[in-house]
């Protein structure tokens, strides 16, 4: 795999040299525009919209917009002014609980691999951040643009993790609250005995993109046959309104028990495929 980035993570006096891969993947199918009649790759133009005419690229120039239909032009040499120094460290700024940071701020995971002569001072810095409870905030310079990020254990590793800046996130007070406050005792036995039901031991190989699974059956099918496949048809349940929550709790629950017992007969009754 490619090393996105290669520095070190420096706190206090201390420098680990490390290196910066991915921590998930997204393949996702792409697609392209194309001609109806012919089937011809359609492709974009870039256009203004004064005059509907095509601008070539030594024409363009990045703007800002202020105000509805006004615009400042910045140069490169603007951005050169406010760039920040890729400094190739990861600067720890300070440690905190992890259970006092906003879930919302983590967005972007990637795997840190220690260099050449850090290995003690890496396993020293993850079992001592395992240990307190606590992760690190960082902030770090990757592809000239400064990120804050947090370091946190990870089985025997470390992981950085891109975080948006708090002020980022829109504020949830925009959004209405539920006006309901009071929950019947018995409305929440049955909630909880319907996690309860649902509970399971975690396993991700239990959790697949059923909807890329399916759309690529349908292009393989698709093309198999000339291209004259039609879609399975998806079931949608809609949504309804609920008069009566415990009823409907209790009915959930009878379902999800149903479903348990039916899945174990058929796990039983048939062998288990080897992996290819």
């Amino acid at each position: 795999m490619r090393t996105l980035w290669k520095g070190a993570i420096t706190f206090g006096l201390v420098s680990i040299p490390v290196s910066l891969y991915p921590a998930t993947r997204r393949e996702e199918l792409r697609f392209r525009m194309l001609r109806k009649s012919d089937l011809s790759p359609v492709s974009f133009k870039r256009v203004a919209e004064s005059d509907g005419k095509e601008v070539p690229w030594d024409q363009i120039v990045k703007g800002y917009e202020y105000e509805k239909g006004k615009f400042v032009v910045l140069k490169e040499e603007d951005f050169a002014r406010v760039d920040v120094e890729a400094t190739q460290t990861v600067d720890i700024m300070n440690f905190v609980r992890m259970d006092e940071v906003d879930p919302l701020l983590f967005y972007k995971p990637y795997y840190l691999e220690v260099g050449k002569g850090g290995d003690k001072a890496y396993v020293l810095l993850r079992e001592a951040m395992e240990k307190s409870g606590r992760i690190a905030i960082a902030k770090v310079v990757i592809r000239v643009r400064q990120h804050l990020a947090a370091i946190k254990p990870q089985k025997e590793g470390l992981v950085l993790e891109l975080m948006h800046f708090p002020d980022e996130l829109t504020d949830i007070s925009r959004f209405a609250e539920p006006q309901e406050r009071k929950i019947a005792a018995a409305e929440m036995k049955m909630a909880q005995q319907l996690i309860e039901s649902m509970s399971a031991k975690w396993n991700p190989a239990d959790y697949v993109d059923d909807y890329r699974t399916a759309l690529e059956k349908m292009i393989e099918a698709k093309v198999e046959k000339g291209g004259s496949a039609k879609p399975a048809k998806v079931r949608r349940r809609h949504p309804e309104n609920v008069i009566d929550l415990v009823s409907v709790l209790k009915q959930s629950i009878r379902e999800t028990c149903a479903g348990k017992t039916t899945r174990k007969r058929q796990g039983k009754g048939k062998p288990r495929r080897k992996a290819a």
